[in-house]
């Protein structure tokens, strides 16, 4: 690959994906200009153009704009989640362009700085996002990649500094094997991606691999089978939560270490799983040496992700979450921190699932996990990059749910059946475009 001082332009294909977008916001920040292709407008695209980023929403070759058509100082940066026939891949690789992808750029502009990684098949978004702001509050000099919006930063990418990064280490197309970690943790290893891996045991083949490239310290939560340091609750784990008490909504406990017990930690995010998150952040900042009363602090005032169990209303009447959930585990542990958060009360899930492929793989398992809810919405399946599959739809998984206050409905009829129910709790969930209603279920509930 071209050394970054001979590439003046930077073309991004998919340039509004969570991942793409730090990635672009980084190459502006070091002077380089940049553009890119997505297929709509969204909010994150809108703030990439008041970077002066130029979006490009057609993939006519003749929309690219005329600058980063020079081969000898373009470098061409794409998504796996485009299609390979996309009019402008195509182009820029048939014209022997600099073309690679978004995980081998991430891996090499930080392969000579002090990484910190975070992979999983859930909790690695929340994780990385709390490393990135405990050492952003310890004072150290990082910068993050991240896979979510900091609602701290209101960014998915945070840089004060260059002498420690933080990636968030994804695994599907095994991006994550692009990089060099220093030091890494896996938060979990479910079944996932299956249209990607095939099978269980190539996905954790490839876990095994990430953990290979780990110079320094591997943390994971337990019941990983993958030699590192454990991480758990209550539990004889090397980094354990201690004497846990739930005060206002937000988690007060000690954290148990081989060597000693460090009393008097807070985090303000609910449910199990997000403590495990918070505690593994706090671990992988303190075994890069950050100060230890710093952390604590840090933890306090981190504020959460968009789309990571983040509370849109919460009065004594009505509560209304909206999450990223898409996987039977992860909805699981939404429905954990919600009835811890929010006992005896009446809750109703509106999911949209996600890839055909997934909902085939774990549609009883889905099935099981929107039943513990007391009401469900079901929408469409989102069908991101797949074609349609035959018998696979979001009725045939409505047949899979035990309730008896179960429907199928559109996206338009979101607001009409929320409020015919009498559900003291609203949770939407989904990774597709669900998002896009939040604010309006918002203002419609507010309103009402």
């Amino acid at each position: 690959m071209k050394s970054l001082d001979n590439i003046k332009n930077v073309y991004f294909i998919g340039i509004g994906g969570i991942g793409m977008s730090a990635i672009a916001r980084y190459f502006v920040s070091i002077g380089k200009n940049v553009a890119g292709y997505d297929k709509t407008a969204t909010l994150l695209t809108n703030n990439l153009k008041d970077l002066g980023i130029e979006i490009c929403l057609s993939e006519e070759i003749k929309d690219i704009p005329e600058t980063y058509l020079n081969i000898e100082n373009t470098l061409i940066v794409y998504t796996p989640a485009v299609p390979a026939n996309h009019k402008q891949l195509v182009y820029f690789k048939n014209s022997n362009f600099e073309v690679h992808k978004r995980a081998k750029i991430l891996g090499y502009i930080t392969k000579d700085t002090f990484t910190l990684a975070v992979a999983g098949t859930h909790g690695k978004t929340t994780t990385s996002t709390i490393l990135a702001h405990l050492l952003y509050e310890a004072g150290e000099k990082v910068t993050a990649f991240l896979g979510g919006i900091s609602e701290n930063y209101n960014s998915n990418y945070i840089s004060n500094g260059n002498e420690v990064v933080v990636v968030e280490a994804d695994e599907f197309d095994r991006s994550f094997l692009q990089l060099f970690p220093n030091i890494s943790a896996i938060t979990s290893m479910d079944a996932d991606h299956l249209d990607i891996y095939g099978a269980h045991d190539s996905l954790i083949d490839s876990f095994k691999a990430f953990a290979a490239l780990t110079k320094n310290q591997l943390y994971k939560t337990n019941g990983l089978a993958i030699d590192g340091h454990s991480i758990g609750i209550n539990d004889n784990a090397d980094y354990s939560a201690k004497n846990i008490e739930i005060k206002n909504g937000s988690y007060c406990f000690d954290l148990q270490t081989p060597s000693k017990l460090i009393s008097n930690l807070k985090v303000n995010l609910p449910g199990h799983h997000n403590l495990r998150n918070a505690i593994t952040a706090f671990v992988m900042a303190m075994q890069y040496g950050a100060n230890i009363d710093r952390l604590k602090k840090g933890l306090v005032s981190f504020k959460g992700i968009q789309r990571r169990f983040s509370y849109q209303i919460k009065t004594d009447n009505l509560i209304y979450i909206d999450d990223y959930a898409h996987h039977p585990t992860e909805i699981d542990a939404l429905h954990q921190a919600v009835r811890e958060m929010h006992p005896n009360k009446k809750v109703l899930a509106i999911f949209q699932p996600h890839l055909f492929s997934r909902t085939k793989d774990f549609g009883t398992d889905f099935g099981k996990s929107l039943s513990l809810f007391d009401e469900l919405l079901l929408l469409d399946i989102y069908p991101a990059r797949e074609l349609p599959m035959e018998g696979i739809t979001s009725d045939w998984l409505l047949n899979l749910v035990d309730l008896k206050e179960k429907k199928l409905i559109s996206k338009e009829e979101i607001i009409e059946n929320i409020k015919q129910s009498k559900a003291e709790v609203i949770v939407t969930l989904g990774a597709g475009d669900i998002g896009a209603e939040v604010l309006k279920i918002k203002e419609e509930l507010l309103n009402a």
